[in-house]
């Protein structure tokens, strides 16, 4: 198993990510919601089924309080080579995405953004900490606690009996 990284955060509400214009946004505005975390990319075998059920379940359940939260991510093969405004265009566009698409991120590395470090060490995968692939999907609670962790082959309908269950 990795080494995981050592963050003194305690929750995902404590972190600011940058919108796709750059701007700030404070996660605590999500406080009291479900969050999926995401890590997407539009040129990704997984793109099609993931980007698809994640509208299916956003639209599904966004009124019971689940918040989706993607982070389009180039770290794999290269499979998000756009800007982080043409990562949000194509997922609303072509999946008809409502939910909060962020700037680009790095998942893995000493570049991680620190978000992705919270998560990391709060759940690992397979391979131990270190994100394997895109559309790893981590699961929080409302009180900001990461429940689980889903790798890039879990459907995110397949877990939705976890998401009604943390609703």
């Amino acid at each position: 198993m990795g080494a995981s990284e050592s963050v003194p955060e305690k929750s995902i509400h404590e972190f600011t990510v940058k919108d796709i214009r750059g701007k700030d946004v404070q996660l605590s505005t999500y406080r009291g919601k479900v969050l999926l975390v995401v890590n997407v990319a539009s040129k990704c075998g997984f793109t099609d089924s993931n980007y698809t059920q994640l509208t299916q379940l956003y639209n599904k359940y966004k009124e019971k309080g689940l918040e989706i939260l993607a982070f389009p991510c180039n770290q794999f093969l290269r499979q998000e080579p756009g800007t982080s405004e043409e990562a949000q265009e194509f997922a609303c566009t072509r999946y008809k995405a409502e939910y909060p698409i962020f700037k680009k991120v790095r998942v893995n590395g000493p570049d991680a953004t620190p978000v992705y470090k919270f998560l990391k060490s709060n759940a690992s995968g397979f391979l131990g900490s270190r994100i394997k692939w895109n559309f790893t999907k981590f699961l929080v609670n409302k009180e900001g606690q990461v429940i689980k962790r889903y790798g890039p082959t879990t459907s995110p309908l397949a877990i939705e009996a976890d998401i009604k269950k943390a609703l």
